[in-house]
């Protein structure tokens, strides 16, 4: 008889693991995925279309809160662990709940789920949500079209609509955003690329995302896998370039898959060395040494850009930044915080009197946050009430630093400035000496 599986996710790494192992394997009976992590994404249902022949149905998502229950119910015999960005001591502590039920354990590695390309693959990763990959990834694909080859980003999945619609997606302009319905999440991600000029892929079913990006219409010479929180690429890779974080340091060593991805770099990128702490610097360093100690490293800065610096000196400011760094990436500080600090502001505002409806709902399920708004767009309510709760702030300006204009997506009833980011290498080991060689 086939054995029972659940797999545990947030509609990512949950459906690629499925895809590449489970999809048409006899051996196994997927009875449902559990979700966390991500809003509103339990409730519905894997797509029989995408499960394959042996899921005629398709399968069920349910909320990760009932996995205990569904184990005992369906006789489960093995759970498979499948996000990232979480502690170890929280994965452990998942683990001890499966097995108080009766369960088996299990998280997947790169053999079994990695595909193989047909092109070069080079991917960035890294250790921890909200370390730099993004403006990484940019520098990389800019480095390489200078040197006259044709490159495809392949982001890592954010299926939040409907998932067959989203099974293979393409962005090119910044239409192809509304296009694909795509949340304030997604085109954080996206929007930098498009407009640039990248191409660049996501979706659901990765196997299909990468052949079309192979045969995509612009050419293609290089994949290029922007991954997300710090898991680790879902293709097999050519060169594998990790980003840690120094406002963060030992969470290298402390949270899962994201040692998984510092112990597989080629390269290790130390960005964010112009605002870090020198004792923070000196134990990452460490860090990698211990673990990783043939690893090429890089320093590098992480330079703002702020479209109008002189609006924020003796201002009482808001200051929105990047949902998932601040919630389950749980930093402390972002863009929006370094530049308020550096152009002069007079005051940051507590955000939390004038909360309204799911940003309440995020600020009860991550309290450390602090006196920064996240900019939390997974669906339409949470846009909604994000565009409310900046309204009713009480303050003279809003710091966005997010790396897309707010202004475009929503209505805001007061000033606000852009800030941006780029990564600046320092010191003598650069992207481009390696991809020279590479």
């Amino acid at each position: 008889m086939a054995k029972k599986v659940i797999i545990i996710g947030a509609a990512g790494r949950d459906f690629h693991n499925f895809n590449t192992y489970f999809r048409d394997n006899k051996k196994y009976e997927v009875i449902a995925f559990t979700a966390y992590q991500i809003p509103d994404i339990a409730g519905r249902k894997y797509p029989a279309s995408l499960a394959g022949k042996l899921y005629p149905a398709g399968i069920p998502i349910f909320p990760q809160e009932e996995l205990e229950s569904l184990i005992k119910q369906h006789g489960v015999e093995m759970c498979v662990f499948s996000y990232s960005d979480v502690s170890y001591q929280y994965v452990m502590g998942i683990g001890a709940i499966v097995n108080a039920a009766g369960a088996d354990f299990m998280l997947m590695g790169s053999k079994n789920t990695q595909i193989k390309s047909t092109k070069p693959v080079i991917s960035v990763g890294a250790v921890r949500t909200g370390c730099g990959k993004s403006q990484t990834s940019r520098a990389v694909i800019e480095n390489l079209i200078a040197k006259g080859k044709k490159v495809v980003a392949i982001r890592h999945p954010m299926p939040y609509g409907d998932l067959e619609e989203q099974a293979v997606q393409r962005f090119a302009t910044v239409e192809d955003l509304k296009k694909h319905k795509c949340t304030i999440e997604e085109m954080e991600e996206y929007e930098p690329h498009v407009i640039r000029g990248n191409v660049i892929y996501a979706g659901v079913d990765y196997e299909a995302i990468l052949r079309a990006a192979e045969n995509d219409p612009t050419g293609c010479d290089i994949i290029l896998w922007d991954g997300g929180n710090n898991d680790f690429s879902f293709y097999q890779t050519d060169l594998m370039i990790t980003i840690v974080d120094p406002h963060r340091p030992g969470h290298e060593l402390n949270y899962y898959p994201g040692e998984v991805t510092l112990r597989k770099a080629d390269v290790v990128v130390i960005n964010k060395i112009d605002s870090a702490t020198p004792e923070g610097i000196a134990e990452v360093k460490a860090n990698i040494k211990k673990v990783n100690p043939t690893a090429k490293v890089i320093e590098a800065n992480s330079t703002l850009t702020v479209d109008k610096p002189e609006m924020i000196k003796g201002k009482k400011v808001l200051i929105v930044e990047d949902g998932p760094t601040m919630t389950h990436g749980g930093m402390k500080i972002g863009a929006g915080t370094v530049a308020a600090k550096r152009f002069g502001a007079k005051e940051i505002i507590d955000p939390r009197p004038f909360l309204v409806g799911k940003l309440a709902e995020t600020f009860e399920q991550y309290p450390d946050i602090g006196n920064i708004l996240p900019a939390m767009g997974y669906g339409e309510q949470q846009i909604k009430d994000l565009e409310a709760t900046i309204n009713a702030a009480e303050c003279d300006l809003v710091i966005i630093g997010t790396p897309i204009d707010l202004g475009r997506i929503i209505k805001i009833n007061k000033p606000y400035v852009n800030i941006g980011y780029d990564l600046e290498e320092i010191g003598d080991v650069t992207l481009d000496s390696i991809l020279k060689r590479f």
